[in-house]
């Protein structure tokens, strides 16, 4: 088994709507002095995904349903904010007073739809100067919603680097989630390209010849919480990260093979 290196890489610039992630990828590859080799993988905060695909929302463009607004008189939330936390969510499975768990339409159980404030710019044209004389949008009124389909974007990734490298790499977007039982949030895997997502490894031997009849590793999230580090939650600015030495052999992979259905869930 060859070591594991996860390098984030350099000079990724603040992200816009329809920026090619892309291209701006391959030239930080250079910029870091990373040749892309067959069975890389890049691991990409969502953040990024999500900006490039448009997905900011201005919070002053929303009008609240009345069951957003029953639900923010109960959990003291900005009831704008819940209106989008429903549009983006199959159902709401607890609440609390300033907290809300919600099933995400992609599947997974998590806080807020994955709506974040942090790190969200207002969506501006690169060529809008900041000193135009226009009053500058307030920060705390933007937020950003998870891609519509990360396996997709993921994909679409994975085909775009093969296309400008000729190297065949894995492709794993990632977003930071709370889990039952611990405190404190770590990376997930929310979209899937190009990697197995689950590995089965039943039927493996062990150390000492017993044969393993439940063990699946959920290798995704495994990476995705050890790139987590390697980026950072604040202000790294370190949005993607080239991971080298994966144990395990690519394949297809999606985001489905990570979401236990509802009827083995015993959390709910």
């Amino acid at each position: 088994m060859q070591p594991l290196t996860l390098t984030p890489l350099k000079n990724i610039p603040l992200i816009r709507r329809d920026d090619n992630l892309a291209d701006i990828i391959v030239t930080s590859l250079r910029d870091s002095n990373i040749q892309l080799q067959d069975g890389d993988i890049l691991v990409l905060a969502q953040k990024i995904v999500s900006k490039a695909e448009g997905r900011t929302v201005d919070l002053a463009t929303v009008t609240p349903s009345p069951r957003a607004r029953e639900l923010a008189e109960e959990i003291q939330k900005d009831a704008r904010l819940i209106e989008l936390i429903l549009q983006e969510s199959n159902e709401v499975l607890r609440t609390r007073i300033g907290t809300i768990i919600v099933e995400h339409k992609l599947g997974f159980v998590c806080a807020n739809a994955g709506i974040d404030h942090s790190n969200v710019n207002p969506p501006l044209p690169r060529t809008e100067q900041s000193d135009s004389g226009d009053e500058a949008p307030n920060p705390e009124d933007w937020v950003l919603l998870l891609p519509t389909d990360p396996d997709r974007s993921a994909e679409k990734m994975r085909t775009d680097i093969a296309s400008k490298t000729g190297k065949r790499v894995g492709i794993l977007i990632i977003d930071s989630h709370g889990r039952a039982w611990r405190n404190g949030t770590v990376g997930c895997a929310i979209g899937i390209a190009g990697m197995p997502g689950l590995q089965d490894l039943r039927g493996t031997p062990d150390l000492f010849g017993f044969t393993l009849r439940i063990t699946q590793v959920g290798v995704a999230d495994e990476l995705a919480a050890a790139a987590s580090l390697v980026m950072g939650q604040a202000a790294e600015g370190k949005p993607v990260v080239h991971v080298r030495g994966f144990p395990y052999s690519l394949r297809d992979g999606s985001l489905k093979e990570l979401i236990r259905p509802k009827e083995q869930d015993l959390f709910r």
